[in-house]
């Protein structure tokens, strides 16, 4: 008798709480929103399953001694976020923001919801339970660049505990691209606005996109070394695309290399999402102005825009704008998707990822600034 009471004092259903059943059935719903809803689905999935296995009870995946646990440590180090930063270099044309560089404005404007949000982290002191140092407040406010990598590596560095908070946020909100911009587009935009077209832009010369990431690392160390791990690892990636002499490393950095990191970061994000670390108030607070740093991202880069096109002598079509946040391509598509609503004709891809490019490098820029005055 004993041992049967052994046995199931063993099974999950006995350890099972009802925060662990929860957090279980918000992986499922990750899971959901990949697969079917195809939202972001190489980041979801990871995370999402993630989120079911550190939340099975005894068996301890995300626990010391864990699969999980030691997948961490690629996020806790700032590992997995810099190889991620090289393989989206070389995955990353500049080709459009070349073409026009006005749309470094853009990308520019959209980091906006950064400092907005780090003011509203500190303001969010009032609220009892809820303590956020400077510190927290920066590495919260970076997930208004919806750039994963970037909101890790900047939370590794000056808020470890809320480390898994910030990484669930950023890459959530940057699956859920498609859900939280339209709404947003549409409002501060006008059906005419929507419909205008674009000009063709010019074509850019290799050697332009390969002295532009070697400027930007010149720069970045000159001005703003803080960013030179983010910077200098985009940079690396790029320039491996562009220099078009290393094909076989530019390759793996863009396939073999950045899917394995991946899957593990995925992995390690998701065991984040377990009832113990989550389930709190400065969770919660994370998560919300986390939302509110991407919407006012998004505004800022769409009203940055509309300015831009008052006094442009070739028209702008708005949209682009919400595009400087850094979710590439995805937010680039969305701009395309809504003004093809308007317009079957109107094509904005290339020219919102002209603003897409400029916003990576804009977050990351941000985090240095961040990283250089906060301390």
């Amino acid at each position: 008798m004993e041992n049967v009471v052994s046995l199931w004092h063993s099974t999950g259903l006995y350890n099972f709480t009802s925060g662990q059943v929860f957090m279980m059935v918000v992986g499922f719903v990750l899971l959901y929103l990949a697969i079917k809803k195809n939202f972001e689905p190489l980041l979801l999935l990871p995370i999402g399953f993630g989120a079911i296995l550190s939340n099975i009870p005894v068996a301890g995946i995300a626990e010391e001694g864990g699969l999980l646990y030691y997948l961490y440590f690629g996020i806790k180090t700032g590992i997995f976020p810099l190889l991620i930063f090289m393989g989206v270099g070389a995955m990353t044309d500049f080709g459009p923001m070349l073409a026009n560089p006005k749309t470094l404005i853009l990308g520019a404007a959209a980091q906006f919801g950064i400092f907005a949000s780090l003011l509203g982290a500190l303001a969010l002191n009032a609220v009892p339970g809820l303590d956020f140092s400077l510190k927290d407040a920066a590495a919260i406010g970076i997930i208004g660049g919806a750039d994963g990598p970037t909101a890790i590596y900047v939370a590794s560095k000056l808020s470890p505990d809320l480390l898994g908070a910030i990484a669930v946020a950023a890459y959530s909100y940057m699956a859920l691209v498609p859900l939280i911009q339209p709404p947003i587009m549409r409002a501060l935009t006008t059906e005419d606005e929507r419909k205008i077209e674009m000009k063709q832009m010019r074509s850019v010369s290799k050697a332009e996109k390969i002295v532009f990431p070697l400027m930007l690392l010149l720069l970045t160390i000159l001005l703003l070394p803080s960013a030179a791990p983010l910077i200098g690892m985009f940079a690396l990636g790029n320039l491996m695309n562009a220099c078009g002499v290393v094909e076989r490393l530019s390759q793996t950095a863009q396939n073999e290399l950045i899917n394995i990191v991946t899957i593990f970061l995925g992995l390690a994000v998701g065991s984040k999402l377990n009832a113990h670390a989550f389930l709190q108030m400065e969770t919660l607070g994370v998560l919300a102005l986390g939302a509110v740093a991407f919407a006012i991202g998004t505004a800022a880069g769409v009203i940055m825009a509309k300015i831009m096109n008052r006094f442009s002598s070739t028209p702008i079509n708005p949209l682009i704008g919400a595009a400087g946040v850094s979710a590439v391509p995805m937010a680039a598509r969305v701009a395309n998707k809504v003004g093809l609503e308007s317009n079957p004709h109107n094509f904005l891809l290339m020219h919102a990822m002209g603003p897409n490019v400029a916003g990576v490098i804009g977050s990351a820029v941000a985090a240095g600034i961040l990283l250089s005055l906060v301390k």
